[in-house]
């Protein structure tokens, strides 16, 4: 039987011969019929993405400066890529690299420890009490959250939140706390796409009924508390209020049908020991949840800024044993050279999943989904875990007025810009002149640009008119 038009809206639903339903999008085509706005709304999506250890940054006088210095060379748009980022050629029209930016707070911390601010732009002090801030992705998701069924997707290799100043997640809860990165494809394949059992809806009703519980208990409870007592139990309780607002949210979409994807392409049993296929299934993944609309807001942290754990395997995918040493060995020969290759691989897996949002044309809106996708790339070191002159990519999102194609060389031929001679002190010991811009005054730009009404970030206001 066909389906006329005129009875299709947004709720309508595709279903398959293996069960599972799409729920389709809000088509040009039908809003017309149903007499809506011509002009569809288009998504504002945002995803970051964070690699730690720096990037290669020989000395000018270094032979190895002209091909392996991450920077471009030049300014404006008069640039060319080195042959480390030079995969994004394609790209080149779609995106802004930045150099010369940095958060004020952490500029004195050793680099080990600058993903955990990187989103936050928190001041985490050295060995001091440890207290961080919301997150650039976590204040967009609670301002778009609420209309897809996973307010934000958080993810990593690692997995999990790790060691404070040593995180796996770069995504910060309102209170401060991490939020736990998943890193297994087969995981968050089924979280959003797995078909839901028949027992969800009851599942949810004794969840609430257990947090309703709980949270009279504690009310009785915290009056027996002394007044340090009761200070550490209302950071309990932040933690409940959030498993409240997760079961009510999921309430509302538990009789909502999950989308149906092809997944024959996926091996959702990948695991980082086989870097390059694991790295790509992840950019699948995000892909997915932007294109079927599951989510607006994902980060992905690529490795943490320490050895000894899962991300370290990923320069296998270009013959190194381990990824956090080969920012240790630049002074050894070819080592420029061999953290550079490793940047570019990185660099071609950002670049495929980057061109292909901007060869899939926006299923419920206009353009291309880059164009409505906004893309942060970067790393709160530059050389040998320095905290300034944040290497930083800005892609996508043009249709949210940004301009792109360009090199924002804000660091200046005169501020500490490369690597270091034997016997000198590592970079993060030395004494570096010149200022940084706040990179607040990015983030603070791109919220607004996404649609939230805001003329500050960690403390500091400000914009960059530049991009």
């Amino acid at each position: 039987m066909k389906t006329r038009i005129s009875t299709l809206d947004r709720r309508s639903f595709l279903r398959g011969s293996a069960g599972f339903a799409l729920a389709l999008p809000a088509f040009e085509t039908f809003a017309k019929v149903a007499g809506a706005s011509a002009q569809p709304q288009n998504p504002k999506r945002f995803a970051c993405f964070y690699l730690p250890n720096g990037v290669p940054m020989p000395r000018k006088d270094d032979p190895a400066y002209q091909d392996w210095s991450w920077f471009p060379h030049g300014d404006g748009r008069d640039f060319s890529f080195t042959k480390c980022l030079d995969p994004l050629e394609p790209l080149r029209d779609d995106l802004t690299v930045i150099s010369g930016m940095s958060h004020p707070a952490a500029r004195n911390s050793h680099g080990h420890h600058n993903a955990d601010q990187f989103l936050t732009g928190a001041d985490l002090g050295g060995r001091s009490a440890y207290n961080n801030s919301i997150s650039l992705d976590q204040v967009y998701a609670a301002h778009v959250g609420d209309r897809t069924r996973f307010s934000s997707l958080v993810l990593s290799t690692d997995g999990g939140t790790g060691p404070q100043r040593k995180t796996h997640t770069i995504s910060y809860a309102a209170n401060g706390r991490p939020i736990p990165a998943e890193n297994k494809p087969k995981r968050i394949f089924d979280m959003m796409f797995a078909k839901d059992s028949q027992d969800a809806a009851r599942r949810l009703s004794r969840s609430k009924s257990a947090l309703d519980h709980l949270m009279e208990d504690a009310r009785s409870l915290r009056r027996q508390l002394s007044e340090q007592d009761q200070a550490r139990f209302e950071d309990f309780l932040d933690s409940v209020r959030q498993t409240e607002i997760n079961v009510e949210k999921a309430s509302r979409w538990v009789d909502l049908p999950l989308p149906s994807v092809d997944a024959g392409h996926l091996n959702l049993e990948i695991t980082p020991e086989e870097p390059r296929e694991y790295l790509r299934t992840m950019y699948e993944l995000i892909y997915l949840a932007f294109k079927t609309d599951s989510t607006r807001v994902v980060t992905y942290q690529l490795a943490k800024e320490v050895s000894k754990g899962l991300s370290d395997y990923l320069a296998r995918a270009v013959g190194f044993e381990q990824t956090h040493a080969l920012s240790h060995q630049t002074k050894a020969p070819g080592g420029w050279e061999n953290f550079g290759t490793f940047c570019r691989f990185v660099s071609e897996e950002f670049g495929r999943f980057a061109d292909r949002l901007k060869a899939t044309p926006e299923p419920a809106g206009t353009g291309s989904m880059l164009d409505n996708t906004l893309l942060l790339f970067g790393s709160a070191s530059s050389a040998f875990h320095l905290s300034r002159n944040y290497p930083l990519i800005l892609a996508g999102g043009k249709s949210m007025g940004f301009k792109h194609g360009q090199f924002l060389d804000f660091a200046g031929a005169d501020a500490y810009r490369g690597g270091w001679k034997n016997g000198e002190p590592e970079p993060w010991r030395q004494k570096v002149g010149g200022d940084d811009l706040p990179l607040s005054n990015l983030y603070v730009t791109m919220l607004q640009r996404l649609g939230v009404e805001t003329e500050s970030f960690a403390g500091i206001s400000g914009t960059l008119s530049d991009v």
